[in-house]
Formats: structure tokens, sequence, C-alpha cells
């Protein structure tokens, strides 16, 4: 790491991290990162984080996750991209203390009950990856990642019926952009975790809500 700028660690971990996306879905592709990257930026200022941290733990959070889809869901993206971006962090020469913080950025960005963020840059990166999963990107994204994980139809007409068993859904063909509403979007805002994250959350799921409750009535022909 020496005689190196953290700008120009960024652009490396930048480039190694872009070898893991190409013909990657649209849902989890580069610009996800990049939304990502921004969002986790501007929380972070806010909650006083370390931004070289919180962008290189951005910029290989999803490292893993094409291989997960393509598995169809088989392994966590988030453990793998830990172990990845460990690898690639250590061949780039950062510090331990750097590279660890930045490791667990990655591997708790999932944020299960075995590996829960506990720096505030990996707090940061929770609520920035979040935040990209609702509002009106979020619902693009959605029903693309339906789409790409084999939903037979737009909507099934058993969303609320699926949603209150407990099963997990997804990669199957009764899963779609309803159903994963129903069953995690609706609640995410729950789950912020920063200050400013839980700003931004609001207004965006305020708008994600009125738009299900839209298509929701425009499904039963009421509006």
């Amino acid at each position: 790491m020496k005689n190196t700028s953290k700008k120009e660690l960024l652009a490396k971990i930048e480039t190694e991290a872009r070898k893991y996306f190409v013909g990657a879905s649209g849902c989890h592709d580069w610009t996800h990162i990049e939304r990502v990257r921004a969002l986790a930026v501007r929380i972070g200022k806010k909650e006083k984080a370390d931004l070289f941290v919180v962008e290189a733990a951005a910029l290989l959070h999803d490292i893993g996750r094409k291989a997960e889809m393509e598995s169809g869901g088989l392994f966590c993206h988030a453990e793998k991209g830990a172990e990845i971006a460990g690898i690639i962090l250590k061949k780039l020469g950062l510090g331990e203390g750097e590279m660890a913080n930045i490791v667990h950025c990655v591997g708790s960005h999932r944020y299960r009950k075995s590996n829960a963020p506990e720096t505030i840059e990996a707090k940061v990166l929770f609520d920035a990856d979040k935040l990209d999963s609702i509002g009106a990107v979020g619902i693009a994204r959605i029903f693309l990642f339906a789409g790409n994980a084999g939903a037979r139809t737009l909507y099934t007409g058993n969303e609320k019926k699926l949603a209150r068993d407990g099963k997990d859904y997804s990669y199957t063909k009764e899963d779609s952009a309803l159903l994963e509403y129903y069953k995690k979007l609706r609640f995410i805002y729950k789950k912020i975790l920063t200050k400013e994250g839980k700003i931004i959350a609001r207004e965006r799921q305020e708008f994600m809500d009125d738009f299900f409750a839209r298509f929701g009535k425009e499904i039963k022909s009421l509006v």
C-alpha cells in the first residue's frame, strides 16, 4: 500500500470487481454497484464513516452474486464475496485493519443472524444496498429479478397466501415481483440501521407502497 493513494487503490479494486460482473443479470449488474456506491458515500458522510472502507466495500459487495444466481441460490453470495474480497485486498497490499473491515462489510451486507453488520461502515453498506431494493429503482429491479429467476407470469394471484406461509419461493416458478413485495420489500424500511438511511428509506418506501397498491387495483380492474 506504500506510495499508493486511496484513489488509486479504489481504481484497482474497481478493476478487480468488474471482472465478476461480466454477463451479470440486469438486477445485479454494475449499475447496481454504482448506485450502492453513491448511496453509501452519501450516507457515510452523514454518519462520519471511513469513506475509503465504505467505497471499497460497495465495489466488492456483490462479487459473489452472479455465481449464486447461476447456482439457483445454493450458497450465500455475501459469504462467497467476502472470501474473494479478502484475496483481492491482500493482493493489493491493504493493511490488516482496513482489509478486515471491508471483508466484514461484504460478508455482513445480507444481515443474517450469524453475521450482522457491526462497524459503522458495514451498517452504511447494508443500508445503501437495501435502499437500492426499494423506491422506483427497486420496483424495476424486482420485476427484472423475478423474470431472470424463472417467474412464469407477471403475478399468480397466490401472492398473499404464499407470503403468509413462511416458505422461500425465490428461484421458483411461484416467484413474482408482487410476492417479493409482500414477503420482503414492504418491510425493508424497518431494517435500515443508520439515521440518514432511515430518512431516505421513508420516502422510497412510500413511493413503492403507492405503486403496489395501484398495481393491485389495476389487476382487479378497479382503476
